[in-house]
């Protein structure tokens, strides 16, 4: 009765948890409330009926508390190192390798519930085992590769080949069939193993190939989506083993996870499917308009001439400014501009970056006010009115040729309008395209100007010239 009621306590901080998290002002309370509600649901295994049973003061080896222990304690290391260690830059990768360790989790406690019943469960506890172990393997392939994408262990570009899609069909069909015979009254226990063994091989194969096909540029999406696989996981793993904080946090995270990934297809204009099996960025992608004029460039000197005179700036961030650490000079100087008079804000595209909300957190951790940071669609009608718009790392969010040229892989994807805006600066390490390979008529529009470098150095230099004033 009493951890039936620690675990409803958790599912209600759950749930309040991402209610929270819709806000920025209001994040930090739902993590600590989620955070809550997994500690009182990890204290309350402790008084599960197998775990007390577990307890045999002689065999330390079979005591279930120690072996919770251990994996608490080696959790809990490795957790504190990562968030201790881990930069903005590599979030993204980070949350990557979150989704994929939950999703071998649940797919470990599925393959365990099999080995303690290799003669086989009821036919709808080995569908679930079967759905935990294929989901969760999934995730935890596709994840680990959606890593080396976003760590530039390999190429970022889609990877593409002839019969793609009917391996994956071929790969599905062999993870059902594999899982009915599993599921199956009166099979033979060594004809399941192979059937389990067989499904756990395939699913990680199936995550790879998933994931292949998707750029870089779709990985805030992919990451989102990998989320809600990892949650369906979680249920299916509470399901099979009776947990009802499991199944309550699965779907959770599995619905607010599909909920995020179709707001995110949205914002690109594109749908799951063709986000899935299009191969955006598998081939070298350019405007079809041609080359354009040569961008031209100012020095950070010129710019606060420019800077000085305005009256409105707005801010449109980027993973650029995520790998300079630039968001703390990007709050000076906005304090210099606010007061030397002019008003500022922050445009921030929903699928800026490399992974949900990353410009959200990125500008959170400068101290940014939140009611300076605009959405898109907050933003873009009073565009026009912007005597500076600075773009600090951002490509396709900021490309025009999403509106003018038919032949582009982002025709159609609705972007932040910062061509709008009277003046443009656009700060860029250099010359070559952004994450997804596509070129950026925005550079070489007549009221945009480059500042080439670092970031963090250009904004720095700019913020020096007012105290030079």
């Amino acid at each position: 009765m009493i951890i039936n009621l620690a675990y409803i306590i958790a599912c209600v901080l759950f749930i309040l948890g991402i209610k929270n998290l819709n806000k920025p002002s209001t994040a930090r309370k739902g993590n600590m409330l989620a955070a809550l509600g997994v500690l009182i649901a990890v204290v309350a295994v402790f008084f599960e009926n197998d775990v007390v049973q577990s307890w045999n003061a002689d065999n330390f080896m079979q005591n279930g508390y120690v072996w919770i222990i251990i994996a608490l304690v080696i959790g809990s290391i490795i957790g504190l190192i990562w968030s201790k260690k881990v930069k903005m830059t590599g979030m993204p990768e980070l949350v990557a390798l979150y989704n994929g360790f939950g999703g071998l989790a649940s797919a470990l406690v599925a393959f365990v519930q099999f080995l303690q019943a290799p003669e086989g469960n009821d036919a709808i506890a080995s569908v679930a085992i079967g759905i935990a172990i294929f989901i969760g393997a999934l995730a935890f392939s596709g994840s680990m590769l959606a890593w080396g994408k976003l760590s530039e262990k390999i190429t970022g570009r889609a990877i593409v080949f002839k019969g793609q899609n009917a391996l994956n069909l071929l790969l599905l069909l062999v993870v059902i069939a594999t899982i009915v015979i599993y599921a199956l009254p009166g099979i033979d226990s060594s004809i399941r193993f192979t059937a389990i063994i067989v499904l756990s091989a395939v699913s990680l194969v199936f995550g790879i190939t998933f994931v292949l096909p998707i750029g870089g540029g779709d990985m805030p999406v992919v990451i989102s989506l990998i989320n809600s696989f990892t949650g369906l996981a979680v249920a299916a793993a509470g399901f099979i083993i009776s947990n009802t904080v499991l199944i309550v946090a699965g779907c959770l995270v599995g619905a607010s996870g599909t909920i995020l990934t179709l707001i995110m297809c949205k914002a690109m204009n594109r749908s799951v499917g063709n986000l899935l099996f299009s191969g955006f960025g598998a081939v070298d992608s350019g405007s079809g308009k041609g080359p354009g004029a040569e961008p031209k460039s100012i020095s950070a000197e010129d710019a606060y001439l420019i800077l000085e005179a305005a009256q409105s700036v707005v801010f449109i961030p980027g993973y650029g400014m995520a790998v300079a650490q630039a968001q703390h000079v990007v709050k000076e100087l906005a304090e210099k501009l606010e007061a030397n008079g002019a008003e500022v804000n922050y445009a921030v595209h929903p699928v800026a970056g490399r992974m949900p909300g990353h410009m959200n957190v990125l500008l959170a951790e400068a101290d940014i006010p939140y009611e300076q940071l605009k959405t898109m669609d907050d933003m873009n009608p009073v565009m026009p009115t912007q005597d500076v718009a600075i773009v600090i790392g951002a490509n396709d969010v900021v490309n025009p040729a999403a509106e003018t040229d038919p032949s582009s892989p982002i025709y159609g994807m609705p972007i932040i309008k910062a061509y709008q805006a009277r003046t443009v600066f656009v700060l860029k390490r250099g010359k070559g395209r952004g994450f997804s390979g596509i070129e950026n008529e925005l550079f070489s529009m007549p009221n945009t100007l480059m500042i080439y470098g670092d970031a963090k150095g250009t904004i720095s230099s700019l913020s020096g010239e007012f105290n030079a004033e």
